[in-house]
């Protein structure tokens, strides 16, 4: 299976059109509110002597970050424009970026035999996804994962699109950073709240750990505040793994 050219075509011409800025992205948000919270959550759950990978990894920044908690980290995008503007940002050349289509099942299978078993860092990928991709997504957190790695998985819930929807409705439309994303035909908040977990099941994933959150995006609203989109979080294990002390 491969992914649209419309969603391809979709996400080249958002990177490309996203200069290089720290938070030029809406989501791209400082460490300190995304990948540190989040592996207080995995950690207790993995063996962070694994490598891990961060998928739909975009310009970065929370790869970055990441290495300095793994041997090894890897961000991976199914956007060459994504990849350039990580590859840039990376001065100091603390991780690895390479493009990667989820929904290519054997190049997913490539990449685990390349790194072994690993943990994987996935936040807001499968809700962006188009419908037909969304299983392929989760199939290859499993396949990257093996039999000894953990996943730490974060998906926009429902209440996002009425977040979205009124911080679009304010005196000027949308906010310069939600705009873009709009008129790039970028889908936020499309997936049920239902389906994350349900993939995650059907892709032969247990169920760890899990609660609510938000992600915090980069633009505010018309009245200074800050748009944190609801979400949850998962924390997953391969079917068969026992669930650690």
């Amino acid at each position: 299976m491969t992914v649209s050219e419309r969603y391809r075509q979709a996400w080249e011409g958002y990177w490309r059109n996203t200069s290089d800025a720290p938070g030029e992205a809406i989501w791209d948000t400082d460490p300190s509110l995304a990948a540190i919270p989040h592996l207080r959550l995995l950690t207790p759950h993995a063996d962070t002597g694994l490598p891990i990978v961060d998928l739909g990894c975009g310009n970065g920044t929370q790869t970055r970050c990441l290495a300095a908690h793994f041997p090894r980290a890897l961000g991976v995008d199914l956007s060459r424009a994504a990849i350039d503007h990580a590859r840039r940002a990376d001065t100091a050349k603390v991780a690895e970026f390479e493009q990667l289509n989820l929904t290519d099942a054997e190049a997913v299978r490539e990449l685990h035999e390349r790194l072994g078993d690993a943990n994987v860092y996935m936040r807001a990928v499968i809700h962006q996804s188009d419908p037909s991709d969304r299983r392929p997504v989760a199939e290859a957190v499993a396949t990257l994962l093996g039999r000894r790695g953990r996943a730490f998985v974060a998906e926009l819930t429902e209440e996002s699109k009425t977040v979205l929807r009124e911080a679009a409705q304010g005196p000027g439309g949308p906010p310069p950073k939600l705009r873009r994303v709009f008129d790039h035909g970028l889908r936020p908040a499309d997936a049920q709240d239902v389906e994350v977990p349900e993939l995650l099941r059907e892709a032969g994933l247990t169920v760890l750990a899990q609660g609510p959150t938000t992600l915090p995006q980069t633009e505010y609203r018309a009245d200074g505040t800050r748009i944190d989109l609801p979400a949850r979080w998962f924390v997953v294990a391969p079917g068969t793994a026992p669930r650690r002390p």
